[in-house]
């Protein structure tokens, strides 16, 4: 084995697209390689044929879906949106994408009998585009609440949305209400806060120095020298434990070297050790 995978086949993208039209004979709208990966649109009725031979046929073997993911085309008109069927050759190393699209009242084949994973991928392009999938039988919302009105990627969806959802404390249980957004909400500030606020700040309203020089400040040169008079001027520590704080020390901080304290009296005449015979006091 001389690598532990197989190589990347991004250089067949030519004998890949020639081997995808030959095994869909039938339901192949285009066929082309766009940013290195190749694009297969398939009409919604020949989808499971099409899907079949690209997982069943030699050279191909696109044997695992990895995705489904939807796109909202509203000037497309009725049919706006497409699904798209993400797959991986694990033999090959290679993936393409198989497109279908879809309207909003015309069901797309399910696929899981193919790929029973693909249940969950189709709820999720339903509950978010409202695209219907005829054969899965679990085709429910996956990740909106319940009683979600609406499919919030579609691109004519309010960015608010419909109903805001709450815990009200009167009825004792979770409410859903239109949204109403205060006009105050709607009030926004883009000014920089490095470039400073044209407005004041509560709390701003007082007198007070600059941080320092040049720094800004909402305050004029004339209000920073009143307040500049108004602060109260600085005065030494008198703490006697401050020695630098006094004019003239006097006390243990003022005694000399060979000078003696001054509560010191004589040296008693009895000593408080008896030297004896050994030991350390000898």
């Amino acid at each position: 084995m001389r690598a532990p995978a197989p190589a990347w086949a991004a250089h067949l993208n030519d004998a890949t697209l020639d081997a995808a039209r030959a095994a869909i004979p039938q339901g192949l709208i285009d066929a082309f390689a766009h940013v290195g990966e190749i694009q297969l649109h398939v009409h919604r009725d020949h989808l499971i044929a099409a899907l079949t031979a690209l997982r069943d046929t030699p050279g191909l073997e696109y044997q695992q879906l990895m995705d489904i993911a939807g796109v909202d085309y509203p000037d497309r008109g009725a049919e706006r949106f497409e699904v798209v069927y993400c797959l991986l050759s694990l033999t090959r190393n290679h993936r393409l994408h198989v497109h279908v699209t879809a309207s909003e009242d015309t069901p797309v084949p399910s696929v899981t009998e193919m790929w029973p994973v693909a249940g969950w991928y189709e709820r999720e392009v339903y509950d978010m585009y409202g695209v219907l999938f005829a054969g899965n039988r679990d085709l429910r919302r996956i990740l909106t609440d319940y009683g979600f009105r609406g499919h919030p990627q579609r691109k004519d969806f309010p960015l608010s949305g419909y109903v805001e959802m709450r815990y009200s404390e009167e009825v004792k249980r979770v409410v859903y209400e239109p949204v109403k957004l205060a006009q105050d909400f709607r009030t926004f500030d883009f000014t920089s806060p490095w470039e400073g606020a044209e407005y004041v700040l509560p709390g701003d309203e007082k007198g007070a120095l600059p941080e320092a020089k040049g720094a800004p400040t909402p305050l004029s040169a004339d209000q920073v020298q009143k307040a500049g008079v108004a602060q109260s001027p600085t005065q030494a520590a008198g703490a006697s434990s401050e020695p630098y704080a006094k004019d003239q020390a006097s006390g243990t901080a003022d005694t000399g070297a060979g000078k003696p304290h001054p509560h010191i009296g004589e040296k008693p005449a009895d000593r408080d050790v008896i030297p004896g015979k050994g030991g350390q006091n000898q």
